[in-house]
């Protein structure tokens, strides 16, 4: 009975969250859902299939990686020169979980075109950062930098929000299985294991800091919201992706949260906002067709 009375709830959040993540274009299960037996880049037995299917821990995580990413002064500066994320923040987000959606779960064919695509554009993303340096997209550094902040807060979400923990071999196993999709787009001298993550992260933070840009970035997108029940939501949700940060990371980026509020408050509010994600989105009709589409059933 309690069941049937939420379905119209259920639906409801369904179709927004849905709506919002993969924008007017749909899912496109053809990219998922044929042609049979064809694993992937990945395949099913990949730690990454296991830790891109949860959805509060790959929107906070996502939301967390656009924070960490916006450190590294050259990053931030491609995106305020070339990105539309001011005046068309959801496209943005439809075309980046697109891309991780085709390379995680995608056909061969699908997986590689996504690849293609991004390669075809990031030469065209070049220019001067307002401390002088030039930068690239295509540059290998810049991409890792770009891949470790993206795969270290998706895992991070994934063990936050409720999901099974992981083994330590199959974090590493994780990061090993990501680097060969970030090596396909160009990245070089990409970390492995998670013990290489962490050496990464230290060895690059003499290299961040919070930018004008930056901060005015990341107070755009923990503002946005069309309605006051978008923005409340969205704040929740940003305080939980924030939450995911090292303190080293939070404190450039000025969120003025305590470490008590953060353990007490935003990190429960964002698990209990993750269940209700997982009770509304899952199953994912995406993760669902990859596995069809290796005759097995997905693990819902």
């Amino acid at each position: 009975m309690t069941a049937r009375l939420l379905e119209p709830l259920k639906e409801y959040v369904r179709r927004e969250v849905n709506g919002t993540v993969h924008g007017g274009g749909g899912m496109r299960l053809e990219r998922y859902d044929r042609p049979a037996g064809d694993p992937g880049l990945l395949g099913p037995d990949s730690v990454t299939w296991r830790v891109h299917a949860d959805p509060p821990g790959m929107l906070m995580g996502g939301f967390a990686s656009l924070m960490l990413q916006s450190l590294h002064p050259l990053a931030m500066a491609g995106v305020v020169q070339h990105s539309d994320f001011r005046t068309d923040p959801v496209g943005r987000l439809n075309r980046t979980v697109a891309y991780v959606l085709a390379t995680s779960y995608g056909s061969t064919e699908a997986a590689e075109k996504a690849i293609a695509r991004v390669r075809r554009i990031h030469p065209l993303v070049h220019g001067v950062a307002d401390d002088g340096r030039p930068y690239r997209a295509d540059d290998p550094e810049l991409l890792t930098w770009v891949h470790i902040a993206e795969v270290r807060c998706f895992l991070a979400g994934y063990e936050a929000f409720g999901a099974p923990r992981l083994t330590a071999a199959e974090r590493d196993q994780y990061y090993w299985e990501t680097a060969g999709l970030a090596r396909r787009l160009g990245a070089d001298d990409v970390p492995e294991t998670a013990a290489e993550v962490a050496a990464y992260l230290k060895r690059m933070r003499p290299e961040l800091r919070a930018t004008e840009a930056a901060l005015e970035g990341i107070h755009f997108i923990t503002s946005y919201g069309r309605t006051a029940q978008e923005r409340a939501a969205i704040r929740v949700l940003m305080n939980g992706a924030a939450a995911l940060l090292p303190p080293w990371a939070r404190q450039p980026l000025r969120f003025g949260r305590s470490e008590a509020v953060v353990r007490h408050v935003d990190r429960p509010l964002a698990q209990a906002a993750g269940r209700g994600l997982r009770w509304a989105v899952q199953p994912s009709e995406i993760v669902s067709a990859a596995y069809e589409r290796m005759g097995l059933p997905a693990p819902y």
